[in-house]
């Protein structure tokens, strides 16, 4: 059963459009009223009396990512093999679902989503400033999540099997707008398969409730929490590999290299002499060593991207 989760907040006036489109591509559709004081939610039962088109209602608003849990966990209740996360700004295009859960239904991918960022010619409606951000976000979540192979990290317009959405914590999986970074994280964790599928930037009239002090304030630390959480658990947690190795060493001479460079240039100052150079080799030579063990590292973690998808030990799908 493929179905389609709708989180919906102030999206009153494009939501009838949206569902109008998005039926022919779903068997199930779960539009999820999050506190909304437009009414969306009664505005979609009073429109499409369908037992196909459900509502549920959120007394309290959750945010995007609390409003898509629910949704998911309604069509895991009652069967869905394939779920499409899709907003109701009418920002998304319904006609691409079938290409979205193509990998999964081939059982390719775990979990697809969309990538602006494919095609320049995507991006010529996309406003300058979202390109910027954008582009600094994708590169910090590739090195938070681990999926080295993904852009466009904040993009909502995703898929994901059954088998890999069962085993993930949702209760854990961040409420608010960095819940599609956050869900990478998760993914990465239980080494679920995730590809991008390219689609176009639209951009209407929409006002976005997402404030740039969020991410300016909120998202580092979320960022560098997911980070250190993602090398514990695959590197040192799970298994102990080269790379973890090569981690090791990059810490301990750097800190070597750091604490005793300090160390010297306090004793020069306070006795007034130069350092000389085999001291400043000392103090340099790990650090340097610490560095190139570091991107070693990382070119082990980019090489290190899941490749085997957790659905396809499941024969349902």
């Amino acid at each position: 059963m493929i179905a389609v989760v709708i989180p919906c907040y102030k999206v009153k006036q494009q939501i009838r459009d949206v569902i109008i489109r998005t039926v022919s591509h779903a068997d199930k559709i779960y539009v999820v009223d999050d506190a909304c004081p437009e009414g969306t939610g009664k505005f979609v039962e009073e429109n499409f009396p369908s037992p196909d088109i459900k509502v549920i209602y959120h007394a309290k608003n959750l945010g995007v990512g609390g409003a898509v849990k629910s949704g998911y966990s309604k069509a895991l209740e009652e069967g869905a093999t394939v779920i499409i996360k899709l907003d109701g700004d009418g920002q998304m295009d319904p006609a691409m679902i079938p290409r979205l859960i193509e990998p999964i239904l081939n059982k390719t991918a775990d979990y697809v989503k969309g990538n602006r960022f494919y095609d320049l010619a995507y991006l010529q409606k996309m406003p300058g400033l979202r390109k910027i951000g954008n582009s600094a976000l994708s590169f910090i979540n590739k090195l938070s999540s681990g999926y080295w192979n993904v852009m466009d990290p904040t993009n909502g317009y995703t898929a994901i099997s059954r088998s890999a959405l069962e085993q993930l914590p949702l209760d854990k999986i961040d409420n608010r707008f960095f819940f599609e970074s956050d869900m990478l994280f998760r993914l990465n964790i239980i080494r679920a398969v995730v590809s991008d599928i390219p689609m176009k930037a639209v951009y209407k009239n929409e006002k976005s409730n997402l404030r740039i002090w969020r991410v300016l304030f909120q998202f580092p630390f979320k960022y560098a929490n997911r980070l250190l959480k993602r090398i514990f658990y695959n590197y040192f947690l799970r298994d102990f590999n080269v790379g973890s190795l090569e981690l090791v060493i990059a810490i301990v001479l750097s800190l070597f290299g750091l604490i005793f460079g300090f160390f010297k240039w306090i004793v020069s100052i306070e006795t007034a002499k130069p350092a000389t150079a085999g001291t400043v080799f000392l103090a340099g030579l790990p650090i340097i060593l610490g560095f190139q063990a570091f991107f070693n590292f990382l070119h082990f973690d980019v090489s290190n991207i899941p490749h085997k998808p957790v659905s396809s030990e499941n024969s349902s799908l």
